[in-house]
């Protein structure tokens, strides 16, 4: 942010001035922790608050250019429940997040992959989870408690992904869709729709002047 936007945006949102010189100061500690965690630091990020990487040897992190991560309580207005949370739980898990995404207090925990696109915005607390973590069958869970189903999931570009929104293994958002907040998606969302409810279901298609609005 330019000294004139930081000026400026500050005049009308004094707290903004206060986050953007935090992020600044921390700038050195977030490249740092990146770097520890074998999670290549990408070109304008935003990064506001440390967040929670637990990167299982072998797995692959990689965020795209442009990236905001909103940890601090005080860096949207909704106000994060916990820090963002990046997780790989295999050494086989890919997390690929593309340019431009905006994560508030997002989970991300892969155990086979989790791709998202360019420009998706999650708002604040949503969970993207690719596995059941557990067997359902009682027998099968006190043997191997943590040999859950996992298929990947996928969110394609320009998604709008609502607050405290939950997207199960196997789900599949196509482009430029929008899930309300407070739903659970458990499959396949087509792209340009307005999806909403547990489980999410198509509310209705987004016209060419929802999109410009």
């Amino acid at each position: 942010m330019g000294m004139r936007r930081l000026w400026d945006e500050g005049r009308a949102a004094p707290w903004k001035v206060g986050n953007e010189l935090r992020r600044l100061g921390l700038w050195p500690l977030a490249r740092l922790y990146f770097a520890a965690h074998g999670v290549a630091w990408g070109a304008d990020w935003r990064v506001y608050g440390l967040p929670l990487i637990q990167r299982q040897r072998g797995s692959r992190i990689t965020i795209g250019a442009g990236a905001q991560m909103r940890s601090w309580l005080s860096a949207n207005p909704l106000g994060p429940n916990h820090r963002v949370i990046l997780a790989t739980r295999s050494a086989a898990a890919v997390i690929v997040v593309g340019c431009q995404v905006g994560l508030t207090g997002t989970t991300l925990c892969a155990e086979t992959g989790i791709t998202i696109g360019d420009r998706v915005r999650f708002g604040a607390n949503c969970t993207v989870v690719d596995t059941d973590f557990h067997p359902l069958d009682a027998a099968a869970r006190l043997a191997r408690p943590t040999a859950g189903k996992s298929r990947p999931v996928v969110i394609e570009d320009d998604v709008f992904v609502g607050m405290s929104v939950l997207i199960l293994k196997g789900s599949h958002i196509g482009r430029g869709s929008v899930i309300g907040a407070g739903s659970v998606v458990a499959g396949m969302i087509p792209a340009g729709v307005v999806a909403a409810g547990n489980p999410a279901v198509v509310v209705r298609r987004l016209e060419d002047t929802d999109a410009r609005a």
